[in-house]
């Protein structure tokens, strides 16, 4: 046999069963990932009549709710300008935030069979969660889009940028703690309470429903530091100034006197990125530590 025919039939270099590069495996195997999003969705749209409506019917309740309560009862309406825009565009975050997150988290419960079968990365279940909260975030923002340009919004370069950032804060962010805590989980079924928590009070430490400089005016500075580190605050004050800041015509103040924009709100969102890479490394590390043992107690 020649030589350059027994380097043909050369076997690849061996490696320990179960080792992988975590998320540059999923990098690699991009067609099973797009497997498992088609198979979660179908999953979780069959036997239901209106289907991925669902994705438009959900947020505009809950922005409903939210804007009779906040809006109407509270009156913030009357000191926000354009308080839908303001207040949807909040919302559209937290909404990718909420499934992308808690999706991650009950991935590889709800893939046991799977990973009980077959061996492959197990960073493609939160990957894939996070791929299909982005499939119901992009309804929700053509629908911001739509009501933002009938109101006037018309953006620059600077605030396009401010969302493709902020969507990959927020994106970070959900899979680094998706990962983590999906791990967890594995071991302590008790994760999904806590990530259910999370979820529920994410939208009252952002400025979600009320704006930003209520934060400002009422707690100490090292508090308010601490509130701006969050990297969902840093995205939503992202997504107010790509989308509300334009339609509401650039004012440097509103009616009250309260400043618009977040002072230093690029060098914040500097920082609510770093956080949010340095969680998908924590989320990364501890997944890569636990995962030996996955199938077993699946």
């Amino acid at each position: 046999m020649s030589d350059n025919v027994a380097s043909q039939l050369a076997l690849p270099p061996m490696t320990t069963p179960g080792s992988g590069r975590g998320l540059l495996d999923v990098l690699h195997r991009r067609f099973l990932l797009k497997l498992i999003v088609r198979k979660e969705l179908r999953v979780r749209y069959r036997g239901s009549a209106l289907g991925m409506a669902w994705t438009y019917v959900k947020p505009l309740v809950q922005f409903g709710v939210f804007f009779l309560a906040m809006g109407v009862f509270m009156g913030l309406r009357a000191t926000v300008p354009n308080y839908a825009v303001y207040l949807f565009s909040g919302v559209v975050v937290m909404n990718f935030f909420g499934e992308a997150f808690g999706n991650a988290t009950r991935s590889l419960v709800w893939n046991a069979p799977l990973i009980n079968k077959i061996y492959l990365p197990r960073e493609l279940f939160p990957v894939s969660s996070l791929w299909v909260g982005a499939v119901h975030f992009f309804p929700q923002l053509l629908v911001l889009i739509i009501a933002t340009f009938i109101t006037g919004w018309r953006p620059n370069i600077l605030e396009l940028l401010a969302f493709v950032l902020g969507f990959l804060i927020v994106a970070v962010f959900s899979l680094g703690l998706g990962m983590l805590f999906g791990a967890v989980n594995v071991y302590f079924r008790d994760a999904e309470n806590l990530v259910e928590l999370i979820i529920m009070v994410a939208t009252w430490i952002s400025p979600v429903l009320y704006h930003w400089n209520l934060v400002y005016n009422n707690f100490p500075v090292w508090l308010y530091n601490i509130y701006m580190l969050n990297p969902l605050t840093s995205s939503v004050n992202l997504f107010h100034y790509a989308f509300w800041y334009s339609s509401i015509g650039r004012p440097v103040t509103l009616p009250g006197g309260a400043q618009t924009l977040v002072p230093d709100m690029w060098a914040w969102a500097g920082a609510g990125l770093g956080i949010a890479v340095a969680m998908l490394f924590i989320g990364q590390l501890v997944f890569r530590k636990l995962e030996r043992r996955f199938a077993q107690e699946l």
